[in-house]
């Protein structure tokens, strides 16, 4: 017995389960059922039968050894290499690079330590299939680590094709400073300092964040842990001006950054570079008491620019 496929003058075919014979020199058939009916995937099982394949359930065809999700860190990976990432961190493909992109997608899917990260990327432990992707289903933590340094020594590189992407001349940049708490005695930045998290008696390191208007961070940089907000400020201008050969933007920070002394020593001798912050309580009650400002200007609009004497050539 066989499967005949037979044309029609109109689709679709007719699909024929026939037997075939010889009597003496010739060949005779017969046509034993009508099969057009039938879905395909079943006349294609009939077909196999009838060639003598042994037909099992796919769950007893196959032993699966392991299963890994794929869908989340594929669309991590993909977004990454879509915005250019892995280009900025080094032109050229490398194992190094390869794992510095591992532990970006790694904070975005299950942030953890570098042990845990590692141990997500071999094939062993994987939680995702981001290890095999990058080639890295035998990574360890000191090879994350390793991979840390060798983002250091190109810091200068990447921060300047950042710059060079998302900064022009005239443009706003956002800078802020934090700090976080540091565990062990070896770090030469750990230092007693302003703890912003709570945890009293621990060393701490702070960092400066510069960024676009729209948010996009475009450098970093690590200060002692007891240098204060303000100290900082004198290095983010540098790196803007002389890293980046940016002539003229404005710096936005808080209050706690750009103070009247930081202002007047740092950034109103520059005359190209401008600033935008806030006043302290103090210094706003002062100007509602003295007349500029005027509470009924902010009605209408829910916006006011006045000048007062007491910040010549200044907008407030």
């Amino acid at each position: 017995m066989y499967i005949d496929v037979v044309p029609n003058c109109n689709p679709p075919p007719a699909v024929l389960l026939r037997e075939g014979w010889r009597e003496g020199k010739k060949t005779k058939k017969r046509t034993l059922a009508n099969l057009s009916m039938l879905p395909p995937e079943a006349v294609d099982a009939l077909r196999r039968a009838l060639r003598g394949e042994v037909l099992v359930p796919a769950g007893e065809a196959f032993e699966i050894l392991s299963a890994r999700p794929h869908g989340h860190g594929a669309a991590v990976l993909g977004t990454l290499r879509r915005i250019g990432l892995e280009s900025m961190l080094a032109s050229r493909g490398s194992r190094a690079r390869n794992l510095a992109v591992a532990m970006i997608c790694a904070r975005i899917l299950e942030p953890g330590s570098k042990l845990a990260t590692a141990r997500g990327l071999d094939a062993k432990t994987a939680t995702s299939t981001l290890g095999e992707e990058l080639g890295l289903e035998a990574a360890s933590a000191d090879e994350l680590y390793a991979a840390l340094d060798w983002l250091l020594e190109r810091q200068k590189r990447i921060e300047a094709k950042l710059a060079k992407t998302h900064l022009q001349d005239g443009t706003l940049l956002l800078y802020d400073v934090t700090s976080t708490y540091f565990e062990g005695r070896t770090c030469p930045l750990a230092a007693y300092g302003h703890n912003r998290d709570g945890k009293k008696g621990k060393l701490q390191i702070v960092f400066g964040l510069l960024c676009t208007a729209e948010g996009c961070p475009v450098a970093v940089e690590v200060f002692p842990g007891n240098t204060s907000d303000p100290k900082t400020l004198s290095s983010a201008i540098e790196k803007v001006r002389v890293g980046f050969g940016l002539r003229r933007v404005i710096m936005v920070a808080d209050r706690g950054l750009l103070t009247e002394a930081r202002i007047e020593a740092e950034l109103r001798p520059t005359e190209r570079i401008g600033w935008i912050t806030a006043l302290r309580a103090p210094a706003i009650q002062e100007l509602v008491e003295s007349g500029p400002l005027q509470l009924s200007l902010f009605d209408e609009q829910d916006l006011a620019e006045i000048t007062a004497a007491a910040y010549p050539g200044e907008r407030l």
